[in-house]
């Protein structure tokens, strides 16, 4: 290991943790946030318009693709330009060169949506009891909030990569707090209409934006001169930039395509189930987020020494703790959907039609998060063609299949599609990628890192529900449900090697064993 190298290891060693604590504080927080407030969101504005609120954020998902790859182009200039030498004004040159182009595209964005809002509320959206008028004016103010709502993905990227994620974190509560308490303050005290529920939005994207941007600038490291606007450097990082553009141009046909169409085929009603079902499942990806942001500035900082030792570690090291954390709560979530939902809910309708789109949409996810260590590895060499051919390739093969199933099978069909998706890029993404990388490891992740917790977590949890029998009450089920969570984590921890070693040398009993 060179000196660079080992400068780079001792020094990041203590930030990875904190940045790994850190995220899982904040994305927790959210996630906490987002299951306290959505009930009490559909008890003031009624299950149609949090129908809009998914078409919202679908329009968020799907619009946010125009943003070039330059969020992601950031988070690893600074990442790589972090750890070289005399580059403190190319950084900051960087952030505004970048900035600029970003805040161009979100003004674009936000006059599409305002300008199409009259077609879209009178001809897509299959309202019932909210008028074509009140779902317009609704599209018409998420306009205006897309304007302020993706620059915030751009300026966290930015921290992300200087690595100031408990920075980010402790912003990103704050905002979440008042984005959701707020929001509720207003349906309740001043008016239960979607209008109010957006408007508030718009103030909180204003003040979140705006703060993010002074942390970020402040954080950048100082120099003789003024940052600027250079062509040059969007010349230098345009190959990583329009690769992560396509990326993202048909990650995001795959992942809302369903959801447009189902927009369309379903009662906005029917939809709002369907939207439902995927903030459930969509919650797993608050454990897995996390741990990618973290690990991901770390292994550009070793891909841009070449030390490929330590990307071996890390990279199975983080792939267990990935396991560790989402097989456990996937499978509980998918055996247990319904009681989860029923107890979530306060209402049997609602968990009658929601608990099997969530159990089919939460393994799709699932194994989707499984796959994060290796997407950050190729992603570190600036490597973006694999997953640049791996999405074309799903559009063609896959979107077919995701049309045919929303239409004959409706929400149902689009939720198999979405397991189907993700099963075949586990089998066939990477062995590709390890062809590239890291070649002597693709056997341990799939069999050490994959399979062997994925194997004790159903098992455990299997045995679990059908060993203890049924509840008789919610009391006792959501007793029976900490047991059985428990019992699996347990299982999974001992089972998979980086867990099982933190145990043995942290708890006092694995180390008498």
């Amino acid at each position: 290991m060179t000196n660079g190298t080992a400068t780079i290891a001792q020094s990041s060693l203590r930030s990875l943790k904190e940045n790994i604590a850190a995220n899982f504080a904040g994305t927790l927080w959210q996630a906490l946030m987002g299951l306290v407030f959505v009930p009490l969101y559909i008890k003031f504005m009624g299950i149609e318009s949090y129908g809009l609120i998914g078409i919202f954020s679908t329009l968020q998902i799907t619009l946010g693709l125009l943003d070039l790859g330059l969020g992601s182009t950031l988070t690893r200039g600074m990442a790589r330009l972090s750890v070289l030498p005399s580059k403190e004004q190319e950084m900051r040159n960087l952030v505004r060169t970048l900035e600029t182009l970003y805040w161009s595209v979100a003004v674009f964005v936000g006059i599409g949506v305002v300008s199409t809002s009259p077609f879209i509320a009178h001809h897509w959206v299959k309202a019932g009891e909210l008028s074509p008028g009140t779902v317009e004016q609704a599209l018409f103010i998420m306009g205006f909030l897309m304007v302020f709502q993706m620059p915030i993905g751009f300026y966290s990227g930015g921290l992300l990569g200087l690595q100031k994620q408990v920075l980010l974190n402790v912003i990103n509560v704050c905002m979440s707090t008042l984005r959701g308490g707020g929001a509720v303050l207003i349906l309740w005290l001043v008016s239960p209409t979607i209008q109010a529920f957006f408007l508030w939005q718009i103030a909180i994207s204003v003040l979140h934006a705006l703060t993010l941007a002074l942390s970020l600038w402040r954080s950048l490291p100082r120099s003789g001169e003024r940052s600027a606007f250079q062509k040059q450097l969007l010349r230098d990082s345009w190959r990583f930039a329009a690769g992560m553009s396509g990326i993202s141009i048909f990650s995001t046909i795959l992942t809302q395509l369903d959801k447009v169409i189902l927009s369309k085929v379903l009662s906005l009603e029917m939809f709002g189930y369907y939207m439902l079902a995927s903030v459930v499942a969509g919650s797993l990806a608050r454990l897995f987020t996390p741990v990618f942001f973290s690990i991901y500035p770390r292994f550009i900082q070793l891909a841009s020494v070449n030390d490929r030792e330590g990307l071996a570690r890390l990279y199975h090291k983080s792939s267990q703790f990935m396991a560790v954390l989402i097989l456990p709560v996937a499978v509980i979530i998918a055996l247990y959907s319904y009681e989860l939902i029923l107890f979530w809910t306060q209402n049997p309708e609602t968990a009658e039609r929601t608990h099997l789109l969530v159990s089919i949409l939460v393994s799709g996810t699932a194994i989707n998060g499984l796959m994060n260590p290796p997407y950050a590895l190729q992603l570190a060499f600036g490597w973006t063609r694999l997953s640049f051919f791996k999405t074309l390739i799903a559009v063609i093969l896959v979107v077919p299949l995701i049309i045919y199933m929303t239409t004959h099978y409706g929400a149902v069909g689009a939720a198999v599609a979405w397991l189907v998706l993700n099963i075949g890029m586990f089998l066939l993404e990477i062995p590709i990628m390890h062809r590239r990388l890291l070649p002597a490891e693709k056997w341990r992740w799939y069999l050490e890192d994959v399979s062997l917790p994925l194997i004790v977590a159903f098992a455990a949890a299997w045995a679990g529900r059908y060993i203890a029998g049924g509840a008789t009450n919610q009391t006792m089920m959501i007793v029976h449900l900490g047991i059985v969570s428990a019992f699996t984590l347990g299982a999974v921890g001992i089972a998979t090697p980086v867990s099982r070693t933190w145990l043995f040398a942290h708890v006092p009993d694995f180390r008498r064993a």
